[in-house]
């Protein structure tokens, strides 16, 4: 789509900011108002579409994704949502370390470990892993704890629980970024965590990594700052 706007301004509602383009507030794509919960999100946003040139790039504005979802789907999806979401937990990525070789095990328990830990430390309970083709099934008090931790949410902590969830592959990952007690580097590196060992093992520095891995690579980074981000504004 090709910019349509000159000025883009924000206005205090009152359930918080509108974004206007030309005076004339952002709709989301079911025709609701863009409405940002305060003042913090509405700059935020106010950026992300001043920033747009000559066509208007929805990948390159996050935090305008992020609302959109939120107001489009989980406040009428919430529960359909949030059953997906608790699907991960038996097939989440840090169940699933590698047995061999020594230096990718290495690799996983240094990046995964501290998110394992912070899951046992919030929730009182051991996750269980393997690396053997068979799924991993916890104990069903387990199952209970996180959905009863995710149910409570509010549908804005809720919007980037699912959001680290589904580009992560892991809930414990998303988690710990609600809880504030990770980085946007750190989840990154959790999960690339195969790919950063390959790249090392064929020498990708000298010889350079593959663009389409550095492409979503730089995607999924996006993600996961403006989700840092978001959940510090709220």
């Amino acid at each position: 789509m090709k910019r349509f706007y000159k000025l883009v301004s924000i206005e205090k509602v009152q359930d918080g900011y509108y974004i206007l383009l030309d005076d004339r507030p952002v709709k989301t794509k079911a025709k609701a108002f863009l409405c940002a919960p305060n003042k913090n999100i509405a700059l935020r946003l106010m950026q992300e579409w001043d920033a747009q040139t000559e066509d208007i790039i929805p990948d390159s504005m996050p935090f305008t994704q992020i609302l959109n979802t939120q107001i489009d789907r989980v406040s009428a999806e919430r529960d359909v949502m949030c059953a997906a979401v608790l699907k991960y937990l038996n097939t989440d990525l840090l169940c699933y370390p590698a047995a061999q070789p020594e230096g990718l095990v290495t690799l996983q328990h240094e990046s995964w470990q501290p998110f394992l830990d912070g899951f046992e430390s919030e929730f009182g309970y051991v996750l269980r892993t393997t690396t053997s083709l068979e799924a991993v099934k916890h104990p069903v008090e387990v199952h209970e704890a996180v959905a009863r931790y995710v149910y409570a949410l509010d549908d804005a902590h809720f919007t980037i629980l699912q959001l680290v969830t589904s580009v992560s592959g892991s809930l414990i990952i998303a988690l710990a970024v609600l809880h504030g007690s990770t980085s946007a580097d750190d989840v990154l590196k959790a999960c690339f965590v195969e790919e950063t060992f390959k790249d090392a093992l064929y020498n990708a520095e000298k010889y350079g990594s593959d663009p389409m891995l550095e492409k979503a690579k730089k995607a999924a980074l996006q993600d996961f700052k403006a989700a840092e981000d978001y959940i510090s504004f709220l």
